[in-house]
């Protein structure tokens, strides 16, 4: 009854998603972020460093910043510890006594700690509006759409976001911003969800609305010449890691020998997108070098790199 151990598998992406019935469009003015139960006992399930957590919390992270800046509520959902048998229910045949055996792992992962202003529900049953006042905070709030993240795909998240959908609030699913037990449960997952009751979309798509709100949007690249080059890359990377620009090399692996941990990795995604360079946290991860970075962003800017060969 314990939860499986859950694979490596590749995160879906845009060619992925099903079509959706639906089509309705993320208005920051209507919407409220959940973020449902990153809480460490769900991630150990996961192989540590491999996809899909990866880019799991990378994109979790990359919509919580985003709605907090244009004033989205965020909303977790957390299950306790200490359970009764009344209050675990029918999840005991199921599932066993979960978080009652392991108190230590209630809390929210470190990457996606809530932050002051945030609201966090103790959550009961797989859906997060069941014995929570989850509806009656957006209702209180105007707000009537709900952009779904965090794990189970198949399970908690689906479920909350079907009972979204009973009670005339628009769901959507961000494809890429929830894992599963397995590549085929949440492909199941996002199946459902564009035919039955949400929006299944991917983060990207998240973005461009909320991006479009904030009045920067990164669509488009700008016709002027990019202002980036390869030692303003070197610049930022430097501040981050209090270094000096000159002592990072550009062979450097930026993550294992310097240190560079996955919310630095995401601001730099962030700032590198505004300026027209559509990067993803995968991609700088994959290769974390200056060397193979700046001929990453190059090619995205279109920006004529001397030398290609020597990147290669």
């Amino acid at each position: 009854m314990a939860l499986p151990t859950i694979q490596p598998y590749a995160m879906p992406v845009a060619s992925d998603l099903p079509e959706n019935r639906a089509s309705w469009a993320v208005d920051p003015k209507r919407a409220v972020f959940l973020i449902h139960d990153m809480q460490q006992y769900f991630l150990n399930a996961f192989t540590p460093g491999e996809s899909p957590v990866l880019e799991l919390l990378a994109n979790i992270h990359e919509l919580r910043m985003k709605c907090r800046a244009l004033g989205i509520p965020v909303i977790y959902t957390a299950q306790p510890d200490q359970q009764t048998p009344e209050q675990r229910g029918l999840l005991f045949d199921f599932w066993g006594s979960g978080l009652n055996d392991k108190p230590d792992q209630k809390h929210i992962v470190p990457e996606l700690a809530p932050l002051e202003g945030d609201t966090v529900l103790t959550k009961w049953r797989y859906s997060g509006f069941r014995k929570t006042n989850l509806a009656e905070i957006m209702q209180e709030q105007g707000r009537d759409q709900l952009i779904v993240s965090g794990i189970y795909a198949h399970i908690g998240c689906l479920m909350t976001a079907c009972e979204a959908f009973m009670q005339d609030i628009q769901p959507f699913f961000v494809a890429d911003a929830v894992a599963d037990f397995s590549l085929d449960n949440h492909k199941m997952a996002l199946n459902y969800a564009a035919q039955r009751c949400a929006v299944t979309l991917t983060t990207q798509d998240v973005s461009h609305y909320l991006d479009a709100d904030l009045g920067h949007s990164h669509i488009a690249v700008s016709s002027e010449q990019p202002l980036m080059s390869m030692e303003t890359v070197r610049e930022q990377v430097a501040k981050l890691l209090y270094e000096a620009p000159e002592s990072l090399k550009d062979e450097d692996d930026l993550i294992n020998e310097k240190g560079l941990d996955s919310i630095r990795i995401m601001s730099l995604v962030e700032s590198w997108r505004r300026e027209g360079a559509e990067v993803t946290f995968v991609e700088l991860a994959e290769q974390p070098t200056l060397a193979k970075w700046w001929q990453l962003l190059a090619s995205r800017l279109k920006v004529p790199v001397p030398n290609l060969d020597y990147f290669a």
